[in-house]
């Protein structure tokens, strides 16, 4: 690993810790010649895992590409970054448990929009009208609907005098 300061490729780590529920190493380094401190993350890699995009061609698995899709629905949201690495993490973890070579985008896209709709309802239709491909205004109007009908689902009004 060489330093980002100098680029020297002699460092000592002084202290790891697992970070995102144990999925990632977090390791802080220190440069052996300039003492620059740095971080640096280790985690696992889903090697071979392809995604059956819409048009039916195939594309190698992107964690980047999810947490991407998320920043940019989260924008200006009161969001936080780890929240999102977190939602993330979680989607990869439930894909590479049940998919081993390949795995269709819709299931991706499904579990992000799960996942975003629980963090923030203006994200998850940010989200939902990319992935879904929005072209009309209507599109967007019944995608709100549906979460004020899921709102205002008996099992979440407020009994009177509560």
């Amino acid at each position: 690993m060489r330093c980002p300061k100098c680029g020297y490729q002699e460092n000592k780590v002084i202290d790891s810790r697992l970070s995102r529920e144990g999925a990632t190493i977090r390791r802080r380094r220190e440069c052996v010649k300039c003492h620059q401190r740095f971080t640096t993350y280790e985690e696992i890699q889903h090697e071979g895992l392809m995604v059956i995009k819409r048009d039916g061609k195939r594309e190698e698995f992107s964690k980047e590409k999810i947490l991407a899709g998320l920043r940019k629905a989260c924008q200006k949201r009161p969001v936080s970054a780890p929240q999102i690495e977190e939602l993330v993490e979680r989607v990869v973890d439930e894909i590479t448990d049940r998919f081993e070579r390949e795995i269709p985008c819709m299931e991706i896209g499904e579990r992000v929009m799960e996942g975003v709709r629980e963090l923030d309802k203006v994200a998850y239709v940010r989200f939902a009208s990319i992935y879904r491909r929005f072209e009309e205004i209507n599109e967007f109007v019944q995608e709100v609907q549906k979460l004020e009908e899921k709102r205002n689902d008996s099992a979440t009004l407020r009994l009177p005098g509560i």
